[in-house]
């Protein structure tokens, strides 16, 4: 395995806890040298098939194609009540394949769903739904306010707004909020308790600053129209850089959902650069949304459970792969824990939105990936971070050797050094994976820049390239040179999935700190939360240093300790966590196994002695406080953990093996030797690494 100097360096002011000498080896020559399962909450492998059949439907699912055909309506040729009934079942289906505009709380009733209909008929929907005098005063709201934008008169002070009153059935809401947003495309609609506000559509009036009052009305209606393979296309512009800022505008507000390109219009020659902005729906949201209406029949969403192998592969990179080939979105995917890149890993994953058949039907487009999916089954939910109870590891360690300047036997060093891991355990530091493999930028540093709030930053940390020349840092390097998104979009390779979303969405909304804040989030919650997560690693493995250094084994007054002897992840609550007194030091109440440390957050609580004390100036030194723990426009909240600073392996097992290596002699011999190689088997708790605990055995680092 190639060594990372940066991390030799990093990993080599940690401490052990045992005293033995180690001996020194080679870890992940090839992934099958590094085999991981995940460990359910079961206790049981997940690479271990159910009994049950390959795959298991909860209920039978309507084809795909069927189904799509029998949405559609003829809402013209309907009587009101068959088109409040049909429509509605088209509205008020599975909401959540766009966030930002399809997925709105149910207090506010919001809905923005609807097919595309004629102006005649809303008319008289909104007629059959209002009474006369209502239908009258909101005629003459939308009139009062086109007048008043009309006359350039700014609407002073809050949002004007009108309610219509309230209207208790669900149906009839849903019907009227589309309805009245065709009619008036400037105005908006809001629901609040059943009843429903119509308000100045302002981002209507912003378009109109750009555009002709005309297409800004056809604009709008187009967008709530939502009709499928439908375009929308602007007049003919000559003006480059009005062309971009209707792009701009389009792409901000609207980015989501449909994207913008510009075309060559009539008569389009040099001396008449005629362009024209052509809109259309994102294929991907399009998509998503037929596929929620076909999935979700009773407004429930389909959840997929799976077991993935995985072979050299880095986690986010498969997550992209399969959701392109699903048809769906990194985030849909949910996972309990993160797995090794250059490894061969099972674990439990569950996909929404997806059918166990459709999961089934890329099993043999995966495994050009070096991936497979099995135990296929439906589930009620999405699986949490932390939802299992370890991992176990089948590790094969090559080329062992004793350490410098040391002539013990080999074999009695080995064995000395796994029963003395086995016994007294190793310090439970965070292991190199957690903070990426690059040399100049690790994700800490991008996590503490998200802290900060320090958007741009972030995202140019993020594409920072290494001094590696291959396309991905080719790529990277043009980047940071000329801020061009869109350049360096066609320079990235298709594989690097998180590169190329924060890009493409860099190319749309700008790089600008509010662009930036967009690109972050392209990204799943898992994978922002993973940056900021390495930050708060890293300063508790510095802090454990420190503890160990400062205090050595001895549980001194004013360190934490957990109460509960079953603990075995991060997340167990304050009232678990007791400070030691001055009394208790002294009757040595308590072990070093039972000491933890704060993982940073909001809601912690620090030791009170030294060690409290550097936390403070820590944070101090990085420019934070508790309170930045909490990053709203990411949608970031990190409460903080407590970590054990010992853990132990369990199941422990182990076997040395000979084999025949032409490569290596014996000091003074001419005679080949046998290279030693160990197989060693264990369980660890989950969030505990397998190259901590090696680093523990072999007192090597890597």
């Amino acid at each position: 395995m190639e060594e990372d100097v940066d991390f030799r360096i990093r990993f080599s002011s940690l401490c052990f806890i045992t005293d033995h000498v180690g001996f020194r080896g080679t870890i992940k020559s090839s992934p099958s040298d590094f085999v991981v399962i995940e460990i359910d909450e079961q206790g049981q492998l997940v690479n271990k098939a159910t009994d049950d059949p390959v795959y298991k439907i909860s209920k039978v699912q309507p084809e795909p194609n069927n189904f799509a055909k029998k949405t559609k309506l003829d809402l013209q040729n309907l009587s009101f009540e068959e088109r409040s009934n049909q429509e509605v079942s088209t509205l008020a289906g599975c909401s959540g394949d766009d966030q930002n505009h399809q997925s709105r709380s149910e207090k506010e009733d919001t809905v923005k769903d609807g097919a595309s209909k004629g102006e005649e008929g809303k008319v008289d929907i909104i007629s059959s739904l209002l009474d006369e005098r209502t239908n009258e005063l909101l005629n003459q709201f939308a009139g009062d306010i086109k007048e008043k934008w009309s006359s350039k008169t700014e609407l002073i002070g809050p949002s004007p707004e009108f309610s219509l009153g309230r209207i208790l059935d669900k149906n009839q809401r849903a019907i009227l909020h589309s309805a009245i947003r065709q009619k008036f495309p400037f105005l908006v609609t809001v629901g609040k308790n059943s009843e429903i506000f119509v308000k100045p559509n302002l981002e209507y009036k912003e378009l109109c600053h750009l555009v002709s009052e005309e297409e800004a009305f056809d604009f709008f209606k187009y967008l709530d129209a939502k009709k499928e393979n439908s375009r929308f296309t602007f007049k003919p512009d000559t003006n480059k850089d009005h062309r971009k800022a209707v792009h701009h505008f389009v792409n901000k507000k609207f980015g989501n959902l449909v994207e913008t390109k510009s075309f060559p219009g009539l008569n389009y020659n040099a001396s008449n650069p005629n362009v024209v902005i052509t809109v259309r729906f994102r294929e991907k949201v399009h998509k998503h949304r037929k596929r929620s209406l076909v999935e979700c029949p009773e407004g429930k969403v389909i959840h997929t459970a799976f077991t993935l192998r995985k072979e050299n592969l880095e986690m986010f990179e498969a997550v992209g792969f399969l959701a392109i080939k699903l048809g769906v979105i990194p985030s849909d995917f949910s996972y309990a824990g993160l797995k090794d890149k250059k490894a061969i890993t099972y674990q439990a994953m569950v996909v929404r939105k997806v059918t166990p058949e459709r999961l089934k039907n890329i099993e043999k487009e995966i495994e050009k990936k070096r991936m497979n999916v099995f135990n296929i089954h439906s589930v009620e939910d999405s699986l949490r971070l932390g939802q299992l109870k370890g991992n176990h590891f089948d590790i094969v360690i090559r080329n062992l050797k004793n350490q410098i300047n040391d002539s013990a036997n080999l074999k009695e060093r080995i064995l000395e050094a796994i029963e003395n891991v086995k016994s007294k355990g190793f310090v439970n530091y965070y292991g190199p994976q957690r903070f990426g493999m690059g040399r100049k930028v690790h994700t800490d540093q991008i996590g503490l820049a998200l802290l900060k709030s320090e958007m741009v930053k972030a995202v140019k940390l993020f594409l920072t390239p290494e001094d590696l020349d291959n396309p991905v840092n080719r790529a990277k390097k043009y980047f940071l040179q000329t801020e061009d998104a869109k350049g360096t979009l066609s320079l990235m390779p298709e594989l690097k999935v998180r590169e190329r979303a924060l890009l493409e969405s860099l190319h749309r909304f700008g790089v600008t700190e509010e662009g930036c804040i967009q690109a972050w989030f392209s990204l799943p919650h898992s994978m922002r939360i993973f940056y900021v997560h390495a930050y708060s690693s890293k300063i508790w493995n510095e802090a454990v240093s420190y503890r160990l250094t400062t205090y050595g084994s001895r549980v001194v007054e004013g360190d934490l300790v957990c109460l509960d002897e079953d603990v075995n992840d991060e997340h167990f609550p304050n009232s678990k966590v007791h400070l030691v007194t001055e009394e208790e030091e002294s009757a040595n109440s308590y072990a070093i196994h039972q000491v933890v440390l704060p993982v940073l957050g909001y809601n912690i609580q620090y030791p009170k002695n030294k060690v409290g004390q550097w936390y403070q100036e820590i944070l101090s030194r990085d420019g934070l406080q508790t309170y930045r723990f909490k990053v709203p426009t990411l949608k970031l909240n990190v409460p903080g953990c407590y970590r054990q600073i010992l853990k132990h392996p369990h199941n422990l097992s182990y076997q040395l093996m000979e084999e025949q290596n032409t490569d290596v002699k014996t000091e003074g011999s001419h005679i080949h030797e046998a290279a030693l190689s160990l197989l060693i088997s264990f369980d660890l708790d989950a969030s505990c690494y397998a190259t901590i605990c090696l680093r523990e055995i072999m007192k090597h680092d890597f």
